[in-house]
């Protein structure tokens, strides 16, 4: 069995992880793509930094902060302390020492001349996810940042900030006007990214912001249409519980947008493609036009692998009811 999915950071590697831990048991020569979100990528301290290709590393391989959710298990901040001694800005987003090994390697290999695809195979390699049957896309070799905008009101008029300040400095506290996708006007898919959405036997979007993870995916070129015409079934996962999400501040993202947060109306973000959702109990009465639904038996909360091999259960067995 092929599965292409498209993931963000925290929530998407997570499934994953338990994707795989259900299939090593049902069908261990299966198959794994991954169409991983590029759009957050930030260059910090000289360095190019891409936090949901590194959590997907770090968590398919074994080596992420548990309690985090993101960065290196057993780790240490001493150079980012060294560079705050200095004066040197910004301070509000860690590096990690052994991170950095990522960041500083990514960097050299990019300033050689590789593509995003050629380095995030290297670092996959070194994370043995191609011996666990994953491979790992970058959506685009371009670089694509996404940015912010910010009314500072009083009129002040408005002012973009990258999507990380936002997320991480600011927690999203302070309402967006809209996100501004820098250069994915001149993006292509990265080699690979296409086929595998067309030969895969299913297609999964786990339960990753839909705002500016998923979403930005389906903004590079030729991947909604992929979808659009894939003859496997395309099943997701809902971000939300009772119009919450599970973590980070996907509402927060949608607001920004004009969607309401339900698990429907992110479904419906999906519908011209979307095969089947899977919701939480609590969303059991969640209706989308052309979407089959279908509830977990337990909470869409991944509190260890198990749990979310168990999601992962649940979701290839509605990928084989609306496959018919």
């Amino acid at each position: 069995m092929r599965i292409t999915a498209l993931a963000g950071g925290v929530g998407g590697a997570r499934f994953l992880r338990g994707l795989r831990a259900h299939l090593d048991v049902v069908a261990p020569e299966s198959e794994i793509t991954v169409i991983a979100n590029t759009g957050d990528d930030i260059s910090l301290f000289g360095l190019r930094v891409c936090p949901d290709i590194d959590t997907l590393l770090y968590t398919l391989g074994g080596g992420i902060d548990e309690s985090q959710g993101w960065g290196r298990a057993d780790e240490s901040t001493r150079v980012q302390g060294e560079l705050a001694a200095y004066g040197a800005v910004p301070q509000w987003f860690t590096l990690g020492d052994l991170d950095l090994g990522t960041h500083i390697v990514r960097s050299q290999w990019l300033a050689q001349g590789l593509t995003a695809s050629e380095v995030t195979a290297r670092l996959a390699a070194r994370w043995g996810l191609p011996d666990r049957g994953i491979r790992l896309l970058p959506m685009t070799d371009v670089p694509v940042e996404t940015h912010v905008v910010l009314d500072e009101g009083d009129g002040a008029g408005e002012k973009a900030v990258h999507f990380q300040e936002w997320w991480v400095r600011l927690r999203a506290e302070v309402p967006a006007s809209r996100f501004v996708v820098a250069g994915l006007d001149k993006a292509a898919a990265a080699p690979g990214v296409l086929e595998a959405l067309r030969s895969a036997d299913i297609v999964v979007l786990p339960p990753s912001n839909p705002v500016v993870s998923i979403g930005i995916i389906l903004g590079v070129p030729g991947v909604r249409d992929a979808l659009r015409g894939s003859q496997a079934p395309v099943v997701g996962v809902s971000p939300l519980i009772s119009g919450r999400p599970v973590r980070g501040h996907a509402d927060a993202c949608l607001s920004a947008i004009g969607v309401s947060s339900t698990a429907a109306a992110v479904a419906a973000l999906y519908a011209d493609f979307l095969d089947g959702w899977l919701v939480d109990p609590a969303d059991a009465d969640v209706r989308v036009r052309g979407v089959e639904t279908a509830v977990h038996p337990e909470a869409l909360l991944m509190t260890d692998v198990d749990a979310a091999a168990r999601m992962a259960e649940s979701l290839l067995a509605l990928a084989d009811r609306v496959r018919g």
